[in-house]
């Protein structure tokens, strides 16, 4: 059986990689992203390069293929060989991009992907002032979902003295970044 599992997710790649279809590519992607659920499939995703192809699709026009990219890095972060791949690539600014999506899952998975990527090595980045602000932001969403998220970033991921000044220069700054739609 796990030669078959390797035999399937080269297929799914090999289709992400040669077909012309968007609806194809997105549906691929989807599959790709429910399989880095799996912990048994993380030698295997590493070895076909999914990753990359997940770290590439963060940049594509199609919400949908960004939406399952972050997805699939959110769930594959949280092995330490994954999550050290993605910070090595540079992964964490185009996760972070992520966050001015208006697709609320897309945002939701950026912001648990930043949470998971977070080390002593990495939280400058992931817990830079742009992103604190907006997550301020975002704990004061409609969303429930996004402003409880949020707020458990800012307590746990965030310095009380980065919150302090995230929130004092928003008091002078018109933020750009607009909230996820429902």
């Amino acid at each position: 059986m796990e030669l078959g599992r390797l035999e399937y997710l080269q297929a799914l790649v090999t289709e992400f990689q040669v077909t012309d279809s968007p609806e194809a590519k997105e549906q691929v992607l989807a599959n790709l992203a429910n399989f880095a659920y799996d912990p048994k499939n993380y030698e295997y995703l590493r070895q076909l390069q999914v990753l990359d192809l997940f770290l590439d699709a963060l940049t594509e026009d199609s919400d949908a293929l960004v939406e399952f990219a972050v997805g699939g890095l959110c769930n594959l972060c949280l092995d330490k060989t994954n999550k050290d791949y993605i910070l090595e690539a540079n992964g964490v600014e185009p996760i972070i991009n992520c966050l001015s999506s208006s697709n609320e899952e897309t945002v939701m998975s950026a912001v648990t992907t930043l949470m998971y990527l977070t080390t002593p090595q990495s939280r400058q980045q992931t817990t830079a002032l742009p992103v604190v602000e907006c997550m301020l932001r975002f704990s004061l969403s409609a969303s429930r979902r996004l402003s409880n998220l949020a707020t458990v970033f800012l307590e746990d991921y965030c310095t009380p003295l980065q919150v302090e000044e995230a929130r004092n220069l928003s008091k002078h700054t018109a933020v750009g970044i607009p909230l996820p739609k429902d």
